[in-house]
């Protein structure tokens, strides 16, 4: 109940940071609204921009399904759009090509502007999975009956499996895996539903299962921000201009605890990015050598990727054979072709880096030689040589998946959680300029590099883990991370 209040209370001070009073919400219908001719020339400079630097834009949709999508999208456009709606059309596009690394969102400039159509909004944060939601916040906290664990089997008397493949269709990513799609809309279960189905509704109609087990249905108003009170309205004005010299305090990224009672390190990795990763690691491994540790826990469930060289850091000091990064790293072309104008300047560092790094091969396309040929030793220094757990899950990605893959047969390491959102064969991403479309001004990113990492395994799927630990509404209900509750019970078996 206190993060539903800390929930509540965070989107109340954001809209009066913002300058977004109750008052000043719109419905997304009354956004601006773009002429279709511009929409159609936006889509059509998208397709031409795929097709010549996308290296994967065919891997998994053939050319001719991939033709049909985009004559799809261009048939949608049939009357003026506002750049949330146009935003679906791109998104359902690009979803096909079936690569996390590609997707489309709003510029900074946009953001801002549809700030006011961000209330009302759907008031239940769901947790997703396959198909089946659980209620893991509520913007009203004092609702009895849709409470944290409670199931939830539909909305607006569609099935929550309809609803989730709906959402489904406009989220990126890797191949088949619909993991990544799932954490995604956890992550931010009403922000994705105001995308997809906007905000016409005042109340929404639940379907749910109640404490005995019974079907039952109940409503629940919209949710926006109560209107300050007048003689308040000064107070928390002047609040809310002194939080902004107010530096917020910012989660860590990386984090070590050493339990000496199971002789046990817990790391946990919510990114391969940022400025210190090199020093934190260096001296996670040292304060393990020093401690005696036995046990080492990696949860990388929240870690999206970042940096090569970092992932490839961490591989190191656990890999107990040499590894190299993959066997092919393709470009379709040395440069960036076809980018709009206003994207030239944000475009030519990439391209730039590109024509520097890639050397061109006989059987076609630029090759990124050193990670498809150098092999990686493993340190010797401070090298952990004792049992290792990975825990992964659908939000586990890109660099995830590259530090994870030269361990997935070693003896001492074993994977518990999901199947990771990240490719198992490979990837399309390290190097990703951001192309600006001229009319919507929507921005997509368009990685330059496909990677494979082991030609031998299958397409399509994410890594599997070795022990399958899944999602279920009583861990839900009670707070219990039943991922990392296996862990310690395999711990404690071996030990």
């Amino acid at each position: 109940m206190r993060g539903c209040r800390f929930y509540k209370l965070l989107l109340f001070f954001c809209c009066l940071l913002f300058g977004v009073s109750t008052m000043a919400q719109q419905k997304l219908v009354n956004a601006p609204k773009i002429a279709p001719a511009l929409l159609i020339k936006d889509l059509q400079t998208l397709h031409k921009v795929l097709h010549e630097n996308h290296p994967s834009v065919y891997w998994y949709t053939p050319k001719d399904s991939m033709d049909l999508h985009f004559s799809r999208a261009l048939a949608s456009v049939k009357d003026s759009m506002s750049a949330w709606q146009f935003r679906n059309v791109v998104a359902t596009y690009l979803a096909n090509i079936k690569c996390g690394h590609t997707s489309v969102y709003f510029s900074p400039k946009l953001t801002k502007q549809y700030t006011r159509y961000r209330f009302p909004q759907f008031p239940l944060q769901l947790k997703v999975w396959k198909d089946s939601a659980v209620v893991i916040g509520n913007l009203y906290t004092k609702d009895s009956l849709l409470k944290r664990g409670t199931i939830v089997t539909g909305i607006n008397q569609l099935p929550v499996s309809v609803l989730v493949d709906s959402m489904y269709r406009i989220i990126s990513t890797d191949g088949n895996s619909i993991n990544f799609k799932s954490q995604v809309l956890t992550n931010g279960f009403s922000s994705w539903y105001k995308a997809r189905f906007g905000n016409q509704d005042s109340v929404y109609q639940i379907s749910y299962i109640d404490s005995l087990g019974n079907k039952q249905t109940t409503q629940i108003a919209a949710y926006a921000p109560p209107k300050p009170k007048k003689d308040s309205l000064k107070t928390t004005t002047d609040t809310a201009s002194k939080s902004k010299s107010i530096k917020p305090v910012t989660p860590k990224k990386w984090t070590l605890l050493i339990d000496s009672t199971s002789n046990t390190a817990f790391m946990n990795l919510s990114s391969f990015s940022g400025k210190g990763f090199k020093k934190f690691i260096t001296k996670s491994f040292r304060n393990i050598k020093v401690a005696g540790v036995k046990n080492l826990v990696i949860d990388l469930r929240s870690n999206g990727g970042g940096e090569i060289k970092n992932s490839t850091l961490l591989t190191k000091y656990v890999s107990d054979h040499s590894f190299k990064i993959a066997d092919s790293v393709f470009a379709n072309n040395r440069g960036v072709r076809k980018i709009p104008f206003g994207s030239y300047l944000t475009v030519m560092g990439h391209a730039i880096a590109k024509l520097m790094i890639s050397k061109k091969m006989d059987g076609g396309g630029y090759h990124l030689k050193r990670y498809e040929t150098h092999y990686y030793q493993p340190f010797t220094k401070n090298h952990f040589d004792g049992n290792v757990y990975i825990l992964q899950g659908g939000y586990t990605f890109s660099a995830s998946t590259l530090f994870t893959s030269p361990l997935i047969n070693q003896n001492n390491v074993t994977i518990i959680g999901e199947e990771t959102g990240g490719g198992f064969y490979g990837n399309s991403a390290i190097l990703i300029p951001t192309i600006k479309l001229p009319n919507s001004k929507l921005l997509f990113r368009l990685p330059l590099y496909r990677m494979v990492m082991d030609k031998t395994r299958p397409k399509g799927r994410g890594v599997v883990p070795d022990i399958l630990v899944e999602p279920n509404s009583y861990a839900i209900k009670l707070g219990i991370d039943n991922k990392l509750e296996a862990v310690k019970k395999l711990i404690q078996q071996k030990n």
